[in-house]
């Protein structure tokens, strides 16, 4: 009997076709990379090379700078579609492009630093506050250390969370920092079992001097400046756009682990039982029909709430507590639902699903490990999302 190798991907309307139809054509490569990605801890120069020739690290660079200023609805498509092939790949163009977004919410003299200067720049990030910031002349003087900057070994510049302080030391406010990667020094810090590849090193800053334009203040749960009233895109709201784009690689590595059991499963049978073909089983039936539905309710969540950010954006509107909790709602329960399929599929396909040269083990890593990021907690966000349907004000995040 055969089995279909794969079926489309059903992506939202709104998204770029054009740039959805590049990530796909660089599946071969990224696949082929895929286990020296994860053995090297870092991505292989051919995929960065790759990447930056089609255009894929500046999804979010203002279209003035050469970019494509892509809704979210496409940059959700595109790193799903780079997850079919590559988890950590697609997690390292997605922190970067939501840097490189974050990076265009700036006013122009610091996109000029950033984009004029080199159109291919790519910024990485860490948004906790976990660096101090002292006023010094027309700017700060910047020192810390960041944990998990993904993408830092590709990156040109990095953003970073700052908390300000006066002459006391007393901390006076919070915000961020743009500084070149060539100022900072990177620690190899990221030894972990998944998303091995995406170089989520510690950034470490000693007394590195920051000019004004370079510092924005931050204030959780409110728009950032509409510094550029003509760019919808750069007045999407802050923590709805930095929460959902975790589900894209998710939702890739989901359709992946389905891609591999439909091309393989028909060519085997089920130890212990009479079946020569595991096809043949209802219970073999049963599991792909619920991963593939789990995937399609996850794909509906993700892209819903993309609809919603961009709409928003597009008519100038401030999204309220309750929609901007909704999008940390739906980004848990997207992934919680690509963490079942994935398991599903484990199922049905056995023991032999972890073996070093099945990647099978690898989309199992990969998904758990980048399941955990804090902002995408299923319990935490419904938890805060439940408050606000309740009208509890008081929140137990400030994160939204």
């Amino acid at each position: 009997m055969s089995v279909p190798g794969e079926f489309p991907m059903q992506y939202s309307a709104s998204a770029d076709a054009d740039l959805v139809r590049r990530a796909r054509e660089l599946g071969p490569l990224l696949a082929a990379n895929a286990a020296k990605t994860d053995s090297d801890r870092r991505l292989p120069e051919t995929t960065i090379t790759a990447l930056t020739e089609a255009g894929l690290f500046k999804l979010t660079v203002p279209r003035r700078y050469g970019g494509h200023q892509a809704n979210f609805a496409t940059f959700l498509a595109v790193n799903a579609e780079i997850a079919r092939s590559c988890g950590s790949t697609a997690w390292v163009i997605a922190l970067i492009n939501i840097c490189n977004w974050a990076a265009g919410l700036a006013p122009e003299k610091l996109r000029e630093d950033i984009f004029g200067a080199d159109p291919d720049s790519r910024v990485c990030g860490v948004l906790t506050p976990s660096g101090t910031a002292t006023r010094t002349g027309d700017g700060h003087t910047v020192t810390g250390s960041w944990g998990f900057a993904s993408g830092s070994l590709h990156a040109t510049w990095a953003t970073l969370g700052v908390q300000v302080t006066d002459e006391d030391g007393q901390v006076v406010e919070f915000g961020n920092v743009l500084i070149p990667m060539d100022q900072l020094t990177i620690k190899d810090t990221w030894h972990v079992v998944g998303m091995r590849g995406t170089g989520s090193n510690t950034l470490i800053a000693q007394d590195v001097f920051v000019p004004a334009h370079r510092y924005t203040p931050l204030a959780f749960g409110a728009d950032q400046p509409d510094n550029h009233p003509d760019e919808p895109l750069y007045r999407s709201s802050l923590i709805p756009a930095l929460s959902v784009i975790l589900a894209g690689p998710q939702l890739g590595l989901a359709r992946a682990a389905l891609d591999h059991t439909l091309a393989t499963i028909g060519g085997r049978g089920i130890s212990y039982t009479f079946y020569e073909h595991a096809a043949e089983a209802p219970s073999t039936q049963f599991q792909i029909a619920q991963a593939t539905e789990l995937i399609d309710t996850a794909a509906l969540h993700i892209f819903r709430s993309a609809a919603h950010i961009d709409q928003a954006a597009a008519e100038g509107r401030p999204m309220d507590v309750t929609e901007r909790l909704r999008v940390r709602m739906d980004t848990g329960y997207a992934i919680t639902r690509c963490r079942e399929a994935i398991d599903l599929l484990l199922d049905a396909n056995g023991a032999s699903s972890f073996a070093e040269s099945n990647p099978l083990q690898r989309i199992w890593r990969d998904s758990s490990t980048a399941a955990r990021h804090a902002i995408a907690s299923p319990s935490i966000s419904a938890e805060a999302y439940g408050r606000s349907l309740l009208g509890i004000e008081q929140q137990m995040t400030p994160i939204i």
